[in-house]
């Protein structure tokens, strides 16, 4: 179950994830009873499947009448959260409304065989024709005495069932609002557009022509149904989009994302080419929905409740440099390895295996979201290692050291580590992001006590970070009920990571002090983020006109700088550079902060920055092998000395010029939002 949440909002949160488990367990249930003829269970699968719609009915009312003033305490982007849980109940509805019409239970056991399998009533009606013909006139004699009883059974073909294309609400006595996705059976059509109709559920009433289509039932045999839905799921949210009116496009492009992941998980399980604990990855999900995640947000400095000043940006007038701030959490880790993790099947292409980590509380990410790839061998594909040796730099895409800084005071303050693949079907192409499980370790014991630095083993549960109990591989945890030596043998066959925290170094500690008060990155970059924050504090907080002064600041380096955190090909670029540069340094030069500060951005304007916009660099895509290799090329090949040379030359073209690649507006990217929530 997902962890306890406070307010309403997070309270219908929690009765929808509560339905969506009741609604997967019952569709698990419904899949077993394929081909099955007894009435009872069918009719019990509906009866739930009726009270699961009137529970989702019951929450998408209450979602609909709360505002932000009831809650108890300030939520961050309440409007967008309470808009992505109705999009949620919505897709919830759309299952029910599938999962019903395979449930309604017939009158008569061969009606539901019937019309499963069309062959095999020909069939019986050459065995036995004057049993067919009594049946055929006893349904006639009920289709005219009771209009319910054709109501509540499944659509007969010789009639046009419809499906509505997009959600209609009844503006006039009579008519019949219906959601995106219901099946209906048309009772006339008038003249003027508008026909009369009724749904599964028995109501009646008028729908504009316009909102409906004619529905294909399905013919396919059953081990096709799964990729069926897929294809048909994105056909009526094409379709549906279309109908829209501009405002809702985008939300229903979410819908249409979210639905077509989780039918391509279902597709892959049903397949038998992932074990049934792997889930669409959580933490991907929230990096691809925007920058509120990355790496390059939290990198911004945070406007203090008032919005007069700086919460976590202050200058010392004693080193003439950024104030150093000690955070409640400042650690370092190392990834050692992660082991017994279940690969996938035959047809699914693995491009690439990573963990990603960020702070969590138990309810929400309180961080950015930073990814380790991991290593592997052919030979051993469950043992995933972090950390190899490498001749020179070692990519930070590689580097299982990692610091993690966070300024929460939650009780359950921890960390959260999320083992997933990105993977491409072999017979689609399809591209997706896989969640192979997760671990979670708290910092503090309950006593607010931080827990010893030292090398954990952690467990690997299935699922999502809000589910509890779920496995990766159920079969592996049934084999544990025997004696105590097979209990232990299964034990070791169970998914570990296994991770070392440490307290920082002197070096890196000075590092991490005069970082944002929350953020999470790789240990190697750490004195790069600490210069460019220098450079940034001098020219907020030292060489402004006055404090009220908002004027754009014209400097490369802090409007570009943010970026390559989230491109660590470039990091490294610049990481190369600086490694010369301080190389021939002498003792007393790396004590000089002006210096320091001067050199920092020589290297810059001579490295990256040439790179970020040239025509040559093809844009990064995650886990793209021979892109990536396309970038290292661009990257890493000679060049003229000097920005200036490497803008003008005629080997390098350049996009158009932006004025936004040399000017830096402070008040647009802070994290003014981010500070009020919390």
């Amino acid at each position: 179950m997902p962890p306890k949440r406070k307010g309403p909002l997070q309270t219908v949160q929690r009765g929808t994830d509560y339905i969506k488990i009741q609604v997967d367990r019952l569709m698990l249930e419904v899949s077993q009873l394929k081909g099955s003829t007894e009435s009872k269970e069918l009719a019990e699968a509906s009866e739930r499947c009726a009270r699961l719609q009137q529970s989702v009915e019951e929450a998408m009312t209450t979602l609909k009448k709360l505002t932000k003033a009831d809650e108890l305490a300030p939520i961050g982007n309440y409007d967008q959260k309470k808009l992505e849980e109705e999009n949620r109940l919505k897709m919830i509805q759309e299952k029910l409304q599938a999962l019903a019409l395979r449930v309604s239970p017939a009158q008569k056991p061969g009606a539901s065989k019937q019309a499963e399998n069309p062959s095999s009533s020909h069939t019986e009606e050459e065995d036995d024709a004057e049993d067919e013909s009594e049946e055929e006139s006893e349904e006639d004699d009920e289709d005219d005495d009771d209009d319910e009883d054709l109501e509540k059974e499944a659509p007969d073909k010789s009639s046009e069932t419809f499906i509505a294309v997009s959600a209609f609400k009844g503006e006039q006595e009579g008519d019949l609002s219906v959601q995106k996705g219901d099946l209906l059976s048309i009772v006339s059509k008038n003249p003027d557009g508008w026909w009369l109709v009724h749904d599964s559920k028995g109501n009646q009433g008028l729908v504009p022509k316009t909102y409906l289509k004619v529905h294909q039932e399905e013919e396919e045999e059953e081990e096709e149904e799964d990729s069926e839905t897929e294809e048909e799921s994105e056909e009526e949210m094409d379709e549906a989009s279309k109908t829209k009116q501009s405002s809702q496009q985008s939300t229903w492009d979410v819908v249409r994302k979210a639905v077509l992941e989780i039918n391509a998980t279902d597709v892959l399980a049903a397949m038998g080419a992932i074990p049934a604990g792997f889930r669409p990855s959580t933490l991907s999900t929230l990096l691809n929905e925007g920058k509120m995640y990355r790496s390059s947000y939290y990198l911004q400095p945070e406007l203090s409740p008032s919005q007069l000043a700086f919460k976590d940006l202050f200058w010392d007038p004693d080193t003439g440099s950024v104030l150093p701030r000690v955070s409640r959490t400042s650690l370092t880790l190392t990834l050692w390895s992660c082991r017994m993790i279940p690969t996938p099947g035959v047809g699914v292409q693995v491009l690439s295996r990573h963990v990603r980590l960020c702070v969590f509380d138990g309810a929400k990410v309180l961080s950015n979201i930073h990814t380790v790839r991991a290593s592997y061998s052919s030979k051993s594909l469950k043992t995933w290692t972090f950390t190899p040796r490498t001749v020179g730099i070692l990519p930070s895409l590689l580097d299982g050291d990692c610091f993690v800084r966070s300024d929460s005071q939650s009780p359950d303050l921890g960390i959260l580590f999320e083992l997933g693949i990105t993977y491409i079907r072999n017979s689609t192409g399809e591209r997706g992001d896989l969640s192979c499980g997760w671990a979670f370790l708290k910092l503090f014991d309950v006593s607010s006590v931080p827990v010893p630095y030292r090398t954990y083993e952690l467990t690997v549960h299935g699922g999502t970070p809000y589910e509890q109990g779920v496995d990766v591989d159920p079969s592996i945890t049934r084999r544990a009920a025997g004696s105590v030596f097979q209990q232990m043998m299964v034990s070791r066959k169970q998914p570990k990571l296994v991770v070392k925290l440490k307290s920082p170094n002197t070096a890196t500690r000075t590092h991490l002090n005069l970082l944002p008060d929350t953020l999470v990155g790789s240990t190697c970059s750490a004195h790069l983020v600490a210069l460019y924050r220098q450079v940034l504090a001098d020219a907020l907080l030292r060489d402004r006109l006055t404090m009220q002064n908002a004027d754009l600041i014209c400097n490369p380096v802090l409007a570009t700088f943010p970026e390559i955190l989230d491109q660590t090909d470039l990091l490294d670029a610049l990481r190369s550079a600086w490694a010369e540069k301080e190389s021939v340094l002498k003792r007393s030069e790396k004590r000089d902060g002006e210096l320091l500060k001067a050199l920092f951005v020589q290297a810059y304007l001579d490295t990256v920055f040439p790179l970020l916009h040239s025509a040559s660099l093809p844009p990064p895509r995650w886990a793209d092998e021979e892109l990536e290799s396309l970038r290292a090329k661009a990257i890493f090949r000679p060049t003229p000395q000097g920005s200036l040379a490497a803008l003008l030359s005629a080997d390098s073209g350049q996009e158009a010029f932006d004025v936004a690649q040399v000017t830096y507006d402070f008040l647009r990217p802070t994290r003014a939002a981010a500070a009020t929530a919390s």
